[in-house]
């Protein structure tokens, strides 16, 4: 350990390490303890000035600051007070014949000591996320949060140092040498939400200290609507996912593949949702937010002159700002397979659409692209809607809707390969920050004793036994 004394986390890390065999220790009603002070934080204490934070970081909206960032942090306290009795105990499992006289379970134990990065499109929900899995699995942590939405990290900072003392649960904020410091420390787990190429540089952080991580990434996830579908349906819920928060989600429809007989149909319903939720002027909606920094206002109106330059076509192309970062819901097709718009994470409100005859060819554009973190099917048709699964790889897929299948904490949450590696929410973030340690018991005399050496024929016919009929 002497090599990381100069870092400046050195001396907070040291603590934890410490501390990290106690809080393993605490028991079920502890860390119940724990989640409900921390539901009573953000339920009552500071649910007034979390929607404050969240509205000067991103203009959000109230009711979405409401639904996608406090609910979901509520919901998930409430599911894992429910099962984590469950999660605790002893797994027991079968043992073989072959070692009769034993018995055999595992058990999920902490990890340890835990970094978590969080991003900035939704601060408090993939902070707080990760952190009540890390403890409902009896876990320390170290907390990043994005410096880009800084009321809110502040917001946070508070409210774990409310909480927690430093050597549980600690909130660090800072700029990326922050974060390039924390990674060069030896945590056993590092729980890290962002984009792929920053997803890079972490895992390489972690395998230096050969630390296990969860990435929770990105990437462009598709949308397939096929001539089946209920049109206005489906361009309603694609106006809503896509929108949503501006369009900064990481499960946000991407781009869209539409077959060509109901493209014209489809455009039309997205251009009346968008009015309809949004008004004629989206800019002086209640209901729509704005991009997150300059940076990242430049990044997108760079990819819409780079689509321009190609020769795309915008069916919708409203007004943007630069000084208050908005840019409004922006509708674009007959996009050069070159465009930018088609070969990097969005990440804001511009929807593209490519059309398609023959449900192969929607395939084949998915499959040309990395793996996305989600998929998206608007069908009718059973047939072509498993064949889109079947043909395609994705870490999770809404059928005729969008977005929704990260609400669900039954289900694990997550990416492959380029979109991510290892699963969150419910049970499965306690997975994520737990280790399955395998336990088996000796009770009495085992069968295996009467093969140890030294050998001979009446052991060799007697291994030969084992391996036919055990």
């Amino acid at each position: 350990m002497t090599q990381f004394t100069k870092n400046p986390y050195f001396g907070l890390f040291t603590k934890q390490k410490a501390n990290q065999f106690n809080i393993a220790q605490s028991t079920y009603n502890e860390r119940v303890k724990k989640l409900n002070a921390l539901r009573r934080a953000i339920e009552i204490t500071y649910r007034e000035q979390i929607k404050e934070a969240l509205s000067k970081d991103l203009g959000k909206p109230i009711i979405e600051s409401e639904l996608s960032e406090i609910y979901q942090i509520l919901s998930d306290i409430r599911y894992v007070k429910k099962h984590l009795h469950k999660w605790m105990r002893k797994q027991k499992v079968q043992t073989p014949l072959s070692l009769l006289g034993s018995s055999s379970y595992y058990i999920y134990e902490p990890k340890g000591v835990c970094l978590i990065i969080s991003p900035w499109n939704f601060p408090f929900n993939l902070t707080f996320g990760p952190l009540i899995s890390a403890i409902a699995a009896g876990n320390t942590a170290i907390i990043k949060p994005s410096e880009m939405t800084p009321n809110s990290s502040a917001l946070m900072a508070k409210i774990i140092d409310d909480l927690f003392d430093e050597d549980e649960i600690a909130l660090i904020e800072g700029e990326v040498e922050t974060s390039t410091q924390l990674l060069e420390l030896p945590f056993n787990h590092i729980f890290f939400t962002g984009s792929p190429n920053v997803g890079k540089i972490v895992m390489t952080a972690a395998a230096k200290n050969l630390a296990s991580v969860t990435l929770e990434l990105g990437g462009k996830s598709p949308t397939v609507i096929d001539e089946s579908a209920n049109i206005k349906e489906a361009a309603k819920k694609i106006v809503w996912g896509k929108f949503l928060n501006a369009g900064q989600i990481c499960v946000a429809p991407d781009y869209i593949l539409i077959q060509e007989s109901v493209k014209t149909q489809f455009i039309d319903a997205c251009l009346n949702w968008i009015e309809h939720f949004y008004s004629k002027n989206p800019e002086t909606s209640n209901a729509f937010a704005r991009i997150v920094t300059p940076k990242h206002y430049k990044r997108l109106m760079a990819h819409l002159e780079n689509a321009k330059s190609l020769d795309a076509k915008f069916i919708l192309e409203g007004e943007h700002n630069e000084d208050s970062k908005y840019i409004a819901p922006t509708v674009v097709t007959d996009l050069s397979h070159d465009s930018k718009l088609l070969n990097e994470e969005i990440f804001g409100p511009i929807m593209p659409i490519i059309s398609f005859n023959e449900l192969e060819e929607a395939i084949d554009c998915i499959n040309s692209k990395e793996r996305p973190l989600a998929l998206y099917i608007y069908s009718k048709s059973k047939t072509n809607i498993n064949k889109v699964i079947s043909n395609t790889r994705a870490g999770g897929t809404c059928v005729n809707n969008n977005i929704i299948h990260y609400a669900n904490h039954n289900l694990p949450f997550g990416g492959t390969n380029n979109s991510g590696i290892g699963k969150s929410h419910g049970f499965f973030g306690f997975k994520a920050f737990s280790n399955e340690r395998a336990v088996i018991k000796q009770h009495f005399f085992g069968a295996t004793e009467f093969l140890f050496p030294p050998y001979n024929d009446f052991k060799e016919k007697m291994a030969k036994l084992v391996i036919k009929w055990f």
